[in-house]
């Protein structure tokens, strides 16, 4: 049976493409999917996006019993408790993902309350911040690459 894993894009990241493109780059959403599985083509996905708070909380309680998630909160990424609370609450690995370096933008993107309920954080790798998020979340019992830490590489 392949393994179930989820893509989940939160408010915002419909418009990628138009909002932003020297920032976020020129790849929509659906263009990600299919990058995703060419890349990984045993993987059974499941890929959504909600610019509803609510609604992204039941994606990541749906999340439950598949290998693992990785999520792009979007601005979410800096205000919702909800969001961190129902990443804490689900039983899975977990892998936050940001299309630009946020460390390298504006101050107020520099914070996540997300990135405490994650076991991985990957940021300014474009669409191949998801394949990494995938490639994390796929070696479940085999050990972290990097020796640890929140980020992948371990840095």
């Amino acid at each position: 049976m392949a393994p179930k894993v989820f893509i989940l894009n939160g408010v915002n990241l419909g418009t990628l493409r138009q909002r932003r493109p020297e920032v976020y780059g020129t790849l929509t959403l659906n263009d990600i999917e299919r990058f995703l599985k060419s890349e990984f083509p045993n993987v059974e996905f499941e890929f959504r996006q909600t610019d509803y708070e609510g609604e992204m909380v039941g994606f990541v309680r749906e999340a439950g019993g598949s290998a693992g998630l990785a999520i792009n909160p979007g601005a979410w990424t800096h205000y919702s408790y909800a969001l961190h609370d129902a990443l804490e609450a689900v039983g899975v690995r977990k892998v936050e993902v940001h299309l630009s370096n946020v460390h390298a933008r504006e101050e107020w993107r520099r914070h996540s309350v997300v990135s405490p309920a994650v076991d991985a954080v990957v940021a300014g790798m474009g669409a191949h911040g998801y394949a990494a998020a995938v490639r994390y979340l796929l070696q479940r019992g085999e050990g972290r690459i990097g020796g640890g830490g929140n980020t992948v590489g371990g840095a």
